[in-house]
């Protein structure tokens, strides 16, 4: 009987895509099972990657875009619309514009970095003729609580003195007041839909900072600048909007990027997978399969609160089906997912090596842990023929 396997892993952070991850470990389970029926799912969660998956997925438009980065340099970037939607559907990443792979590693510092080129991005579509927006959020570089993306459209954010405050998530500590009279007149009439982690909050011991700012180049002090900036956001929000966001589920996606569009430009916020898995095929694909095989740069403690090897596992298990999860590395508390779903989880490492090594070989390493993972398989095999373990 042919061994069916479905491949649907994520993307590898400032490495290799979720295409190139899938076809690597293509490669190394037909070196040793070469007549195994493979089926691949490349999945997005709303980061790196999600304006091209889902344009490709539906027949759209790629539009390139050169817009302001998270640092203040212009960047290359682009938008795309759906393919074969009755609203004209324009879609984007803020990692395209925001991410931080668009930080160098020796200036990050997510005081200053800024979403204004989100709001740049936004206001592309807009001008475009776009009825309807979906937003990816993930993988940002930045911790402004997205008050760079509404500052691009118009959002006046002022300080005591009724003057604007500048870019970077440190400013947000001089917030006084928010006047959104000068907004882009088309937000009104535009429906904005946003994928986030639905586990993310602005504020608190679990909010954005404390949580992912030390990930981002943030000292131990800088968190705690951060932490104070976005406590003070919140606080203008509620006074000036009437809308308590500390603890607002997915409030803390992008560093804060997702209450910057619910608050200030009027988006709406689900938790990703409800958006993304619309337009991809892993669900149809389930029950095919006798295997499924998944990977993501890091498998740790974090991984069962709306990471993809999870939100895989969650779906296979409906079919009872096992999962693999292949990691770059292998964190702590990643034990904790085997109560999740996830069955078997391995680094592609096998030695120690710096990142910029592991980075760079990337492919190599994926491969080679994909083949072993298929001679596993195949001492699986001859079990049949021993009593029963356990």
């Amino acid at each position: 009987m042919t061994l069916k396997i479905l491949i649907a892993p994520s993307g590898f952070k400032e490495s290799l895509d979720a295409d190139r991850v899938a076809n690597c470990i293509s490669t190394g389970i037909l070196k040793v099972l070469p007549n195994a029926q493979i089926f691949k799912a490349p999945l997005v969660d709303g980061g790196e990657g999600f304006t091209k998956a889902l344009v490709e997925a539906t027949g759209g438009t790629l539009h390139p875009i050169r817009v302001t980065g998270p640092v203040g340099k212009p960047v290359d970037s682009h938008f795309g619309f759906l393919g074969g939607t009755s609203q004209k559907t324009a879609i984007l990443e803020m990692a395209a514009a925001a991410g931080l792979r668009l930080v160098p590693p020796e200036v990050r510092n997510p005081l200053a970095t800024t979403t204004y080129g989100v709001g740049e991005l936004i206001k592309a579509a807009l001008d475009a003729g776009a009825e309807r927006i979906l937003v990816g959020c993930g993988d940002s570089g930045t911790n402004d609580g997205g008050a760079g993306m509404a500052q691009a459209l118009g959002v006046k954010l002022l300080d005591e003195t009724g003057n604007q405050i500048g870019f970077g998530g440190g400013e947000l500590i001089k917030l006084k007041h928010i006047d959104l009279s000068e907004r882009h007149p088309r937000l009104s009439e535009v429906q904005i839909d946003v994928a986030c982690n639905w586990h993310n909050l602005l504020c608190g011991e679990k909010g954005v900072a404390r949580v992912f700012g030390p990930q981002k180049g943030a000292s131990p002090e800088m968190v705690e600048q951060m932490a104070s900036a976005l406590d003070r956001y919140a606080s203008v929000i509620k006074a000036d909007l009437g809308l308590d966001v500390r603890e607002m589920p997915g409030s803390g996606a992008s560093g804060g990027l997702g209450t910057g569009l619910q608050a200030l430009v009027s988006a709406k916020l689900y938790p990703r997978y409800e958006i993304v898995m619309q337009y991809l095929e892993l669900d149809s694909l389930l029950p095919k399969v006798d295997l499924v095989i998944t990977a993501e740069g890091c498998i740790d403690y974090q991984t069962p609160r709306g990471k993809i090897p999870a939100e895989v596992a969650q779906r296979a298990k409906r079919y009872n089906l096992p999962v693999i999860v292949l990691a770059g590395t292998v964190g702590q508390g990643a034990e904790n997912n085997l109560q999740y779903g996830i069955d078997y989880f391995a680094s592609i490492l096998n030695s120690p090596c710096l990142l910029s090594e592991a980075l760079a070989d990337a492919s190599r390493l994926l491969t080679d842990a994909a083949e072993g993972v298929a001679r596993l398989l195949l001492v699986g095999q001859q079990f049949q023929h021993f009593p029963a373990l356990g």
